[in-house]
């Protein structure tokens, strides 16, 4: 009995001190990935990456502590021209051949506001790794009534700098805009 009882207070002692860590997915149909420049200085011109995985863990509802993971193709881009895409996955852009992937991983984030936190971390696009900093926003969880599954939705925005990354250098602004708008949202599941 004595064995018995001191199994159960190291079990309670040990998992008291023990953070749960919650792992989240994006669900594709519901997620995206996009970007905008500005053409000639007057129009926007917005494209996606279709093929992105990001990971999520946490171990606060609010996701506080969170650590964000992103990797996509750079073959995925599209702009829903295909002349436009073949060239931005060329040697004179994105150079998909020698570079296939673009990642992202946090190093911080950081409380600015309610449900609003300044997420900084390592963008590793053309072979060229930079520390970027974004607005995200955390829009909530709710239990989806189709699946059951505990979904979690975001919304990211920030700038980035082509040249940054010596994408599309025979390009200058404001042929291509220098900055590159980031839009990002994501319905994320609990695994």
């Amino acid at each position: 009995m004595k064995k018995t009882a001191l199994i159960i207070i190291a079990f309670i002692a040990l998992t008291g001190f023990t953070k749960f860590v919650s792992t989240w997915e994006n669900d594709d149909p519901h997620s995206q990935l996009g970007f905008t420049v500005t053409h000639l200085g007057i129009s926007d011109v917005s494209g996606t990456f279709n093929d992105f995985d990001v990971k999520i863990t946490s171990s606060k509802p609010d996701f506080s502590d969170a650590k964000f993971e992103l990797t996509a193709k750079a073959a995925s881009i599209d702009t829903r021209v295909e002349a436009r895409n073949n060239h931005l996955k060329s040697a004179d852009f994105f150079d998909v051949e020698k570079y296939p992937e673009l990642t992202f991983k946090s190093t911080s984030l950081k409380k600015d506001g309610t449900n609003k936190y300044k997420l900084t971390g390592d963008l590793t696009l053309h072979g060229i790794t930079k520390s970027v900093t974004m607005d995200l926003k955390y829009r909530g969880t709710v239990v989806n009534q189709m699946t059951k599954a505990s979904t979690a939705g975001f919304q990211l925005e920030g700038v980035i700098k082509r040249s940054d990354f010596n994408l599309g250098a025979g390009f200058p602004a404001p042929m291509i805009s220098d900055e590159v708008q980031i839009k990002a949202d994501g319905e994320f599941i609990q695994k």
